[in-house]
């Protein structure tokens, strides 16, 4: 379902950030751009049942909100009758509670969820907005690819120019799928994979002094913000895949190369899309991988609340199929198509 382009468009001029309420007028500026986002959801929609997929709902408020060492959870007390106090918290992303959904059913599912992540405002992130997330069973990496490239395509127009950016994306051609070790090299002149663990070494491969208390990771990302995404899905969309394998988070390592894992991001007209896995099945692999994170969490954010372990996705891991998974930014992707650079332009309203 091709969505056409007639209400393309700059920015209003009239539209304007909010922290509290929002002016009737400034959401009636923006209509043109959330009618988009209706027809938007409604493509997405048709074209993922199409494809078989039943959409799920999970719930928001839950007692383990992720794992992510740096994303910070709204935190609140659920009360029972009796008085009994409970810690928990909105979910930063959906991911959990879908895989249990895949484990017990084998189904492919996808979701819009409303998904909140605190301390996060910019012209690209908001603190509460939507995610489009979808699982596939039977689905490698590659062909997550396909699906994500024949989707994204299908809801935007063939070509289409972010505000404020003079290139223009061209949507009609193959998406561009560069590795992880193929982008450090061509971008920022390092061959990275020999460097992992050693910050160092990275350093020294690219030219750049280490910060105070900078470890590998860190520079990683730098590397990875300064170097390599302002070069990359500027003429079309960029796969960037086979990350390093200490950065696979939730995703399984390469069997034909164990130095990467397979996973990938797709960046498009200076945007980070979507976050995607091979899904790891392992559950004592996952265990440990979790509690290196809750380890380093802890570490870094010592005032923040902590919360259990999700045992019950730790138990649904091993029932569940060979499947590859999406995160893909709802609010960014209606960005792209409405020539944007501010996502609350295509919020109905932001807090």
């Amino acid at each position: 379902m091709s969505i056409p382009a007639t209400t393309q468009r700059t920015a209003p001029a009239s539209s304007v950030s909010f922290s509290g309420g929002e002016d009737p007028d400034h959401i009636r500026d923006r209509l043109p751009f959330l009618h988009r986002r209706s027809m938007m959801q409604r493509g997405v929609r048709a074209f993922l049942e199409a494809r078989g997929h039943m959409e799920v709902e999970t719930p928001y408020v839950v007692p383990t909100p992720g794992e992510e060492v740096h994303l910070h959870p709204f935190h609140t007390v659920r009360e029972t009758p009796q008085g009994q106090q409970e810690d928990l918290f909105l979910h930063t992303s959906p991911e959990f509670a879908m895989k249990r959904i895949v484990a017990a059913t084998g189904l492919p599912v996808f979701q819009f969820a409303r998904v909140w992540r605190n301390g996060e405002r910019s012209g690209l992130h908001a603190p509460e907005f939507t995610m489009l997330e979808w699982y596939h069973p039977g689905l490698g990496l590659h062909g997550l690819m396909d699906e994500t490239e024949a989707l994204v395509k299908a809801v935007l127009p063939p070509t289409l120019t972010r505000h404020g950016q003079s290139n223009a994306l061209d949507m009609t051609q193959p998406f561009e799928r560069l590795t992880m070790a193929e982008a450090f090299q061509r971008h920022a002149g390092v061959d990275l994979l020999p460097t992992e663990g050693d910050a160092q070494a990275l350093a020294t491969a690219a030219g750049c002094s280490l910060r105070e208390g900078e470890n590998w990771e860190d520079l990683f990302f730098r590397l990875l913000l300064e170097r390599v995404e302002p070069a990359i899905g500027r003429r079309r969309p960029t796969f960037l895949t086979h990350w390093p394998a200490s950065q696979a988070a939730l995703a399984c390592r390469d069997p034909a190369n164990p130095q990467v894992a397979l996973r990938f991001e797709l960046y498009a007209a200076g945007m980070e899309l979507a976050n995607a896995f091979e899904e790891l099945t392992d559950a004592t692999e996952q265990r440990t991988r979790f509690e290196a994170d809750r380890t380093a969490r802890r570490s870094l954010y010592p005032q923040r609340p902590d919360w259990p372990m999700d045992e019950a996705l730790l138990r649904a891991l091993p029932h569940m199929p060979p499947c590859s998974g999406i995160a893909l930014g709802f609010d960014r992707l209606v960005m792209l198509a409405c020539g944007t650079s501010r996502i609350q332009d295509v919020l109905w309203i932001s807090v």
